[in-house]
């Protein structure tokens, strides 16, 4: 099968030419699906696309159009395509729900250690030929208490990993995990309760109409003065200009975030010698405890590896007219 590998990263190559060896035919397009470039997927049976590309039911119409019968996300998330709309045009669609929780849950805490332990400042001094120590000052984890809402795969390894530095874990979720809190004594608790309680606060659950801000002015009032807050899951799971507002006020003592709820257009690419139209992503870039990586938490090799490969498996199940056990 011919097949359209939208918002293609040149990291990815060498995983996803590794797990077609050769089977199909990938037509390599580093543009995002959107409605202005579904032309480009034509002469394919199956697209292939990543978290920020358009699979609305403007475009999948247009993609059906074309001829393609078959949606292969290089994703965990699917939060980004209309599934009822691809149900009624017929087209099946997979993705990838695990690919490494680790990879997650180790950047996640890579985040708090260098908010934390102000690192990046520190080294800016240290190549500036300034050793000084003074304003670098962190905290012990040991013995801090950090919420974790959303104790699925991300978030137990997240818990696990915490419990290792002596942390006090709460956790928020509609189902509680009986193992959590047997080994590592995790409580579960209502979402205001952790915000009241932690010191530490990590999204690790998924987008939806119940998610989205969960983390607003509300939520943040109710926080204790100098909380951290991490976001290593989905960007919309914030309100950014609440977030910004308790940055002033001094309120949230660092924020560290890998999404951004507009990083459709920005996140992936290289702007360096762009003006930034974002106003408020801007202004996160002014304070010095905050720190933005653009999502890259996923982004080593054993989980660019489990990607490809199921990308690879539902497309084969595809060609082979069979059903994956990926199937949305």
């Amino acid at each position: 099968m011919k097949v359209a590998v939208f918002s293609f990263h040149e990291f990815e190559r060498t995983f996803l030419d590794a797990a077609n060896a050769g089977k199909h035919e990938l037509k390599y397009i580093e543009s995002s699906l959107s409605t202005h470039t579904a032309i480009l997927a034509h002469d394919c049976g199956v697209v292939s696309i990543f978290t920020n590309d358009d699979a609305s039911a403007e475009v999948l119409d247009l993609l059906h159009q074309q001829g393609v019968r078959y949606l292969a996300l290089r994703s965990a998330g699917f939060n980004h395509v209309d599934l009822e709309k691809a149900k009624a045009l017929g087209m099946k669609v997979a993705r990838v729900p695990a690919y490494s929780p680790y990879a997650i849950a180790e950047h996640t805490v890579a985040l708090m250690l260098a908010l934390n332990r102000k690192l990046i400042r520190a080294n800016q001094r240290v190549r500036d030929m300034n050793f000084s120590l003074n304003g670098l000052t962190g905290f012990d984890m040991n013995g801090k208490t950090v919420g974790v809402i959303g104790t699925g795969k991300i978030g137990q390894i997240l818990i696990k990993i915490l419990h290792g530095f002596g942390c006090q874990i709460l956790a928020m979720d509609l189902e509680e995990q009986q193992d959590l809190k047997s080994k590592y004594q995790v409580e579960y608790t209502s979402v205001e309760n952790l915000c009241r309680q932690s010191d530490i606060i990590s999204l690790q659950v998924p987008l939806n109409e119940h998610t989205r801000y969960l983390i607003n002015e509300q939520t943040i009032a109710v926080m204790k003065p100098g909380v951290m807050l991490i976001n290593t899951s989905r960007g919309a799971l914030v309100d950014t200009k609440a977030v910004i507002h308790g940055l002033k006020s001094r309120h949230i003592g660092t924020f560290g975030m890998d999404v951004y709820e507009e990083e459709d257009g920005l996140f992936f690419e290289d702007h360096s010698g762009d003006i930034l139209q974002d106003d408020t992503i801007a202004r996160l870039m002014t304070f010095p405890n905050v720190l933005i990586t653009a999502h890259q938490a996923f982004l080593t090799d054993t989980a660019l590896g489990n990607i490809a490969d199921t990308t690879l498996e539902n497309i084969n199940a595809f060609a082979n007219q069979q059903t994956s056990g990926n199937e949305l």
